[in-house]
């Protein structure tokens, strides 16, 4: 089973969520999908290897054989390609390695290089967690090919948590996309709200089963509550404004290991997830 963990607003809990769901349940594996800012190992404290590089094919123009005809510029819809009167300009940034240049030159002028997008890496892996991370290379875009790579790796004999991206645009589709369930993490703010519901109506377009957890719950207001209520959307725990969870947190430590009783408010979060329920408020 895939769980990811989204959100439409940054910053409302998803990695202490992921984090904790993942120390909560033996066998589990958690991927981190937030490539360009991972950081579910700053609790994690794991020592990370390279397991490979992410590179995307961008084109090379062999200028001796282009005879600047512009099909290659007029095919690419990422504006990568530009026919200019003294040959063709690459702009190796906007390449989506779609390959199709190559495939619409009529004199096989284009051929193709591998460009280093980012890296897969991996945790030293203990009995009751595997963890992997995606690792984005600064100044570049291509999050999504990142984040299909790095989920190649899961093992679907076994759970698998993927802590997703914040938003709602291109790389928390290639993060959710095939999960099997939802969670989705918000806090009740106005701005929380707000972008809770664009996540909303992104995992029901999806046809997504998911719920909710409220995190640093009595912080602001009801609205959340009622709106999930009021469509029917389950709420599967609510964490506490608590300043003990916000020091540990503070602290990289995941507040599991920590206070007694929340180990056990996760793992029974993971079983009514694993069985389909959609009923019940498991307060704190």
């Amino acid at each position: 089973m895939k769980i990811a963990i989204a959100s439409g607003k940054g910053g409302t809990g998803k990695t202490t969520v992921a984090v904790n769901l993942a120390l909560s349940v033996e066998g589990m594996q958690l991927f981190d999908c937030d490539v360009e800012e991972p950081n579910c190992n700053l609790f994690l404290g794991q020592e990370l290897e390279k397991v490979e590089d992410v590179s995307c094919p961008v084109p090379v123009i062999d200028s001796d054989k282009c005879t600047l005809c512009g099909k290659c510029a007029a095919f690419c819809r990422y504006n990568a390609l530009a026919a200019l009167p003294t040959g063709i300009m690459v702009f190796p940034f906007l390449c989506h390695g779609c390959g199709g240049c190559g495939l619409v030159c009529p004199e096989g002028a284009v051929r193709e290089e591998p460009r280093v997008l980012g890296v897969v890496e991996k945790g030293k892996a203990t009995a009751s967690l595997e963890f992997y991370r995606g690792l984005l290379n600064i100044g570049e875009a291509m999050a999504t090919l990142v984040i299909r790579t790095l989920k190649g790796h899961i093992d679907a004999g076994r759970p698998a948590i993927i802590d997703s991206p914040p938003g709602v645009a291109c790389p928390v589709i290639a993060a959710v996309g095939d999960a099997d369930y939802c969670v989705l993490v918000t806090e009740s703010t106005p701005f929380g709200f707000h972008d809770f519901k664009l996540a909303v109506e992104v995992v029901k377009l999806m046809k997504i089963p998911f719920g909710v957890v409220i995190n640093r719950d009595g912080l602001g207001d009801s609205r959340v509550g009622d709106f999930c209520r009021a469509e029917k959307i389950p709420v599967l725990l609510k964490i506490p404004n608590d300043m003990r969870i916000a020091r540990l947190y503070s602290e990289g430590i995941p507040f599991v290991e920590e206070i007694p009783g929340w180990k056990e408010k996760f793992a029974d979060m993971f079983k009514a997830i694993e069985s389909g329920s959609e009923s019940g408020v498991m307060n704190a």
